[in-house]
């Protein structure tokens, strides 16, 4: 009888059953619909919710907050203060697009909640006033007695009664193999995962039918706390957004800092207010580079179509240079290195192991393919039951003694279902030899149910201590290296059936052990040294068993020979400051036996050490880490739904080698942006000295550049050809470079001393020696009116476009200087860069439109340039060029190759 009033908001499933039936007021029968009604209203739907508190106007407007939005909030400010407005409707244009698209990576932790729900059953069968119903899963309420069979996704936590049934755990905890479950009648401890008498919502049953009583619903389920911790953390920005922002506030100071001295220094110089202030805004567009944010994030994006015609979809898009920034991968077992599909790799018979041409090793697989009820994959149809079963029929098909799933089940006779007391299954099949029992189990299981081995020969013998003996170590030998072993046995039936399941199984011949593991894909060895070149540590945490887990690790060339192996336990176990100094030792770990949290533990110490991790994963258990790490990687093909929104980039292939040309390819960008970065800072020193001249001497020196031809060269003809940049190939020896650190900036001492000292300062001589060149030879001197009506205002009007002419023939010289960073050009190719030529041809054309197109002449004060004047800039991009490449080589002399992309020794510290 049902004891009225609401069950306690927490109970402990492991307890005894009469306790437990005490504590949720409830009994074998279930509840009545009153009852339950009422403890709906108390507990709320058996459904995932999400936390509440994010208010989306709030998010949106912190986009317009961000550093590189304001600062282009200032250009176009400054646009439209210039008279450029058209300019500044597109910068906005920007701005709202980047808002939008950061706005929408604030929902992917809600959309991660969305698929953990869809991952829950829509019905379930319980008893309600002791009959039994069918009702919406969301009705379930702590109490309810829930009816489990095969096929069934369980729709609750709950604690079996009766009945036994097999459960595929694997989105839980890892393990590609079902687990049994059957009643316990006492107290059971250690993990919930691994109680025997426990089910969790979310997983599937495999085989059997049971009865249980529900001890927790919605949040208060295993995947619901699952679903909590996938909440816990908002995203934290990337390196590369975290060095653009130091960037963008580096380049607004300078740029306002330059602007607000110019006022003082140019009135003391002799320039009236009105002067000076529109002077000062032409200086902050010099220093401000209006197409860094479109030129990032189209690199950006041009890296995530790469990566994913190569297998890997980037949901963001700063997580392609993280991954570049990746120091520890952090991987799970099952389904990553390994392709979650058991493969029979070891035969033995009595007498040693059997290569697959003996006859006898044929008939242990027949015999293990008749023992089974799955269904293999036909007509591209997937396969369906036990991964250890479909093993013994892909093992059977393969050894010519395939046993077709319809015609065994139609000669079946009788079938001994798995016990996971028992540990072993046994079927009586109709086969060509006659009718015959088949046992497969642990080997401790079917061992005692033999009297006699087959022999050589073909015959039978008396199965002797020896024997018995040699299976044991067999096994023992198989399992120290990572294998799940089984015993398979059978017998002739006789004219008439066993009466019963001891019957049965009594009297077997044993035939031999079959040994079967879920091995590493075949492209991840290759993948795991490629990742070990590259500085970077592989750490394996899984829900597995350490032996099998230490296999595995092995096969895969992680964590040496023999692998260290931290049980679940020894972990749980440990202070934090115990776990700092285990993953701050030398070397790889396999983490085994390991719970959600523990994922989460290690990613949390990794990070604080200054560890940029990549985790991978593909079940419901992976999906707080994660969302936690700073590039969570799921599997496209066996991953969960859940697992797959909860990360940052999801592999279409399941190829753990996609990880590793994923951290190429972010290598690469992160690379790439530097490139580009240092073209456009490069520029600014030869737009900047010209104000400085002109305003240091008092208008003496007229302006040798003027505020519209600045803008031409910033969103004009700098803009392809930093594009192109962005698309450079790889400089040699990339991937053979330790990762640098976190803290390493886009921007440091190093690329400003290259940018503003050696390609700046030259570029500002040349631009000035061609502005002062064209004036001198017109006659001009220090003083002299350059104004409308004078008789040099067409020699200044050719001296202000040599000017403009000259920054743009600097830039194709800075472009070719910026392809490499350490190496010399012909490393790479002069010509390997196709878009980059297409940009430099783009800006000659572009420039030469505005120098010669009479409209455009009007608009940005330039004038036609004669021969001589282009004779002159003719050399400027091989001077830039080659003045680079000298310092390059300077510093090849000093030493080799200086390591991690970003960090060049003492003088790579960032802004």
């Amino acid at each position: 009888m049902t004891l009225a009033g609401p069950a306690p908001a927490a109970v402990d499933p492991g307890q005894p059953v009469d306790v437990l039936f005490r504590d949720l007021r409830t009994g074998p029968d279930g509840l009545g619909s009153r009852e339950a009604a009422r403890r709906l209203g108390v507990y709320g739907p058996n459904e995932l919710t999400r936390r509440q508190g994010r208010r989306w106007p709030r998010e949106l407007l912190a986009q317009f907050t961000q550093p590189l939005a304001l600062l282009l909030m200032l250009a176009a400010a400054l646009a439209w203060i210039g008279g450029t407005r058209a300019l500044a409707v597109a910068v906005v244009a920007v701005i709202l697009l980047n808002a939008a698209f950061a706005f929408a990576q604030e929902m992917q932790a809600e959309r991660a909640v969305e698929a953990l729900a869809a991952f829950l059953p829509a019905g379930a069968r319980v008893l309600r006033d002791g009959r039994p119903a069918e009702l919406p899963a969301r009705e379930l309420v702590p109490g309810d007695v829930v009816l489990i069979a095969e096929g069934d996704r369980i729709s609750a936590d709950a604690r079996l009664i009766r009945g036994e049934v097999s459960v595929d755990l694997s989105a839980l905890d890892g393990e590609s193999v079902p687990v049994s479950r059957h009643p316990v009648a006492g107290v059971v401890a250690g993990s919930p995962l691994e109680a025997p008498e426990l089910v969790f919502s979310g997983t599937v049953c495999t085989a059997g039918e049971a009865y249980g009583v529900v001890t927790g619903t919605g949040m208060r389920t295993e995947i619901g706390r699952i679903a909590a911790l996938s909440q816990r953390d908002r995203a934290e920005p990337s390196p590369l957004e975290t060095q653009v922002r130091r960037l963008t506030w580096l380049i607004a100071v300078v740029a306002v800092a330059a602007g607000a001295a110019f006022l003082p220094i140019g009135v003391v110089a002799g320039l009236g207010w009105a002067a000076a202030i529109s002077f000062a805004i032409g200086l902050i567009v010099a220093n401000v580079p209006e197409g860094l944010l479109p030129t990032i994030t189209l690199a950006l994006a041009a890296g995530v179509r790469e990566l994913a015609r190569r297998g890997a979809v980037v949901k963001r898009l700063s997580a392609v240079e993280t991954l570049g920034s990746t120091t520890v991968i952090c991987t799970d077992k099952t389904g990553t290195l390994t392709g979650n599909r058991m493969r029979v790799t070891r035969l033995w018979t009595p007498g040693g192991e059997r290569d697959p041409a003996d006859p006898r090793a044929r008939e242990l697989a027949a015999a293990g393919a008749y023992c089974t009820t799955a269904r293999p994959a036909l007509g591209g149809t997937a396969g369906a039951g036990d991964p250890t079963e479909l093993a013994l029929l892909e093992l059977a098909a393969g050894l010519g003694v395939a046993v077709p799933a319809e015609e065994r089940d139609r000669g079946r006779r009788a079938l001994y279902g798995f016990d996971g007391h028992l540990k072993r299954m046994s079927t009586l099949d109709d086969t060509p030899d006659g009718v015959r029992v088949h046992t497969k189990g642990a080997a401790e299981s079917v061992l005692p149910c033999c009297t006699t081995v087959a022999r050589a020969d073909g015959r039978t013998g008396p199965l002797e201590p020896g024997t018995a003996a040699d299976v044991r170590a067999a096994v023992d030998r198989y399992a120290a290296a990572g294998l799940r072993v089984l015993a398979v046995a059978a017998r002739p039936a006789g004219t008439g059936a066993p009466g019963d399941r001891a019957a049965a199984e009594a009297g077997l011949t044993l035939l031999g052990l079959v040994a079967m593991a879920d091995p590493p894909r075949p492209a991840v060895p290759a993948a795991v040294a490629a990742a070990h070149r590259a500085g970077i540590r592989i750490h394996v945490i899984t829900g597995d068993y350490g032996p099998t887990a230490a296999a595995i690790a092995r096969a895969a060339g992680i964590g040496g020979d023999p692998p260290r192996v931290v049980p679940g336990d020894r972990l749980d176990a440990m202070g934090d400051a115990e776990l700092d100094a285990l993953l701050a030792g030398p070397g790889e770990l396999v983490f085994a036996r390991s719970s959600p949290e523990a994922k989460l533990r290690i990613c949390e110490a990794l990070r604080a050490a200054g560890h940029v991790v990549a985790m991978t994963g593909d079940g419901v258990n992976d999906a707080p880490a994660l969302r936690h790490a700073d590039i969570g990687v799921a599997m496209g093909r066996s991953g969960t739904d859940v697992a797959r929104e909860a990360a940052t980039m999801v592999l279409t292939d399941d190829d753990f080698a996609t990880i590793v040309r994923a951290v190429d390819a972010g290598r690469r960008v992160f690379s790439n942006v530097r490139k580009f970065v240092l073209y456009i800072l490069a520029h600014a020193v030869p737009e900047v000295v010209p104000f400085l001249i002109f305003a240091l001497s008092g208008g003496a020196v007229p302006l040798p550049l003027t505020v519209l031809q600045i803008l031409a060269i910033d969103l004009g003809t700098e803009t392809l050809p930093a594009l192109a940049l962005g698309r450079e190939p790889a400089e040699p020896g990339l991937m053979d470079r330790p990762p640098r650190a976190r803290g390493s900036g886009v921007i440091d001492r190093g690329l400003l001393v290259r940018a503003w000292a050696v390609l700046g300062t030259v570029s500002a001589a040349l631009v000035l020696a061609g502005f002062f060149w064209t004036l001198w030879r017109a006659g001009w001197r220090p003083g002299a009116a350059t104004g409308p009506g004078s008789p040099l205002h067409e020699a200044y009007r050719t001296a202000t476009t040599m000017t403009f002419a000259g920054i743009v023939a600097c830039q194709i010289g800075t472009a070719l200087a910026a392809r490499t960073e350490y190496a010399a050009l012909r490393t790479i190719g002069v010509f390997s860069n196709r878009p980059l030529l297409g940009g430099i041809a783009f800006e000659l054309v572009f420039a030469a439109a505005l120098c010669y197109l009479p409209p455009l002449q009007q608009v940005f004060g330039t004038t036609a340039l004669g021969a001589a004047e282009l004779a002159f800039l003719l050399p400027f991009p091989l001077i830039v060029w080659g003045a680079d490449e000298a310092y390059r080589w300077s510093r090849r002399r000093r030493g080799p190759d200086p390591g991690p992309v970003g960090t060049f020794g003492p003088e790579s510290a960032p802004f």
